[in-house]
């Protein structure tokens, strides 16, 4: 391999370490002829210029549309003029100019005015002003699909000052109203029910000052926030997250965020959206609504909406009949065959020894969902404490034997004598330990002396 060969793999490898470096983002990215950065993770046949275009340096410009090619459009405030031009209005007739009225700005053919029995060519009197010179628009694909294009603002400016009056005519003949009222002496009492509109109008708009709206007094309006900001969020409740699903798109929570503390849902401030679904005359609807389709299969033409009071007649009075029924064929078995003694039994919980709780375990016999486990049985007598004592034998353990807490006594049966029996054992352990200290001692000493 010659020396140009080793130079040109090693220009090869070390654009190939920058080049790493610069995705890494270890080395600055590379500066193209207009001062900006170039991606380091654009392919290399999108970067690289082609053989016809003369670049000295690196460059993304070959990529851009050229500045002379780009096509420019009219910008959102350019629209038609419209009327005519009043500035400028001419004091005698110009030749070019309709025959008709004078105006510079079309022909005598396409003259809207009233034909004159001598134009203003002849006479020179009355010319009209000139239409305004239309510029030529082109607008991009949102401009002329703009709905309000060419719509200026101060136009409803007019429409809020006309209702503006109409309010300022309404308050001005109530006064006079009430003054004459007033004055005639048969103003009615307060509290009495008033018939105006604007008495109520009143009422909603000015009088009441609803959290989480913001009323402007001057345009008369009301806005409702997304949400009062005096409450708390649901997603706050439980931050657990193995807590209820809360959905951020709907902003719904279905879950009870305070299901672990066992409370009733009427006395949490949340209790998740199924319990709202499934509180007040939620179920009621629901039973009306199958009653309905039951009853228009068999042939009764019933409705929920078109007719909800006939369905909730007919459905009171289904109710009843189906509960008098059940009680008459009940009455007439009883009567019939007797046995009315053992409907007084017991629950079948207590006469089976099982229910039909639902309840769901893992593997390992713990309970993964539904009623929780309740703890063994033993076949010995548990918790029951003999000759004084306040703890059961084998709740202390001390070098290899059993005990009680209480006492400290390691003696089965043995009578409980509490705080001083803790001290006496204290003492016998201590004493016993000075002796055995004291042997060995003495052992020690008898072997050095032999």
């Amino acid at each position: 391999m010659s020396e140009t060969d080793n130079k040109k793999e090693l220009t090869w490898k070390q654009k190939k370490e920058l080049e790493e470096a610069r995705k890494a983002g270890t080395a600055p990215a590379e500066v193209d002829e207009e001062g900006k950065d170039i991606n380091p993770h654009i392919p290399q046949y999108i970067s690289q210029a082609p053989w016809y275009v003369s670049n000295n340096r690196p460059s993304l410009k070959h990529q851009r549309e050229p500045e002379d090619k780009k096509k420019t459009f009219s910008s959102i405030t350019e629209w038609y003029k419209k009327g005519v031009n009043r500035s400028s209005r001419a004091t005698k007739f110009r030749p070019g100019a309709c025959t008709n009225c004078g105006a510079m700005s079309h022909k005598a053919k396409d003259c809207l005015d009233r034909p004159r029995k001598l134009g203003a060519k002849f006479t020179g009197k009355d010319i009209q002003p000139d239409e305004f010179v239309q510029p030529m628009l082109d607008f991009d694909y949102d401009g002329k699909r703009d709905r309000w294009n060419g719509y200026n603002p101060d136009w409803h400016q007019e429409i809020v000052d006309q209702y503006a009056k109409v309010d300022e005519a309404k308050r001005k003949l109530k006064a006079e109203r009430l003054q004459s009222e007033l004055i005639s002496g048969s103003l009615a009492k307060a509290g009495s029910d008033h018939d105006d509109s604007s008495e109520d109008e009143d009422k909603y708009a000015e009088e009441i000052n609803m959290p989480g709206t913001k009323f402007d007094s001057k345009r008369r309006t009301t806005v409702r926030n997304l949400r009062i900001r005096e409450d708390t969020a649901k997603y706050l409740y439980n931050l657990d997250p193995d807590g209820p699903y809360y959905d951020p798109k709907t902003r719904s929570m279905r879950g009870n965020p305070f299901h672990h503390l066992n409370k009733d849902p009427m006395e949490v401030p949340f209790a998740g959206e199924n319990f709202v679904r499934h509180s007040g005359d939620v179920k009621d609807f629901a039973h009306q609504q199958m009653f309905a389709w039951e009853a228009y299969e068999h042939g009764t033409d019933v409705h929920t909406l078109a007719d909800p009071t006939k369905l909730e007649l007919m459905h009171k009075s289904f109710k009843e009949k189906k509960k008098n029924f059940k009680s008459d064929q009940q009455q007439s078995i009883l009567e019939k065959y007797g046995g009315e003694e053992h409907l007084d039994a017991p629950p079948k919980e207590l006469l089976l020894a099982q229910t039909e709780n639902y309840v769901e375990y893992a593997r390992s016999g713990t309970v993964i969902k539904g009623q929780e486990r309740a703890p063994v049985k033993s076949k010995y007598l548990e918790d029951v404490y003999t000759n004084n004592h306040t703890s059961v034998w084998g709740s202390y353990w001390e070098n290899g034997h059993w005990g009680y807490t209480c006492c400290h006594s390691l003696v089965k049966g043995s009578y409980c004598t509490g705080e001083a029996g803790k001290l006496a054992r204290k003492v016998f352990i201590d004493s016993h330990a000075v002796v055995v200290v004291y042997s060995y001692r003495l052992t020690l000493l008898q072997q050095c002396c032999q």
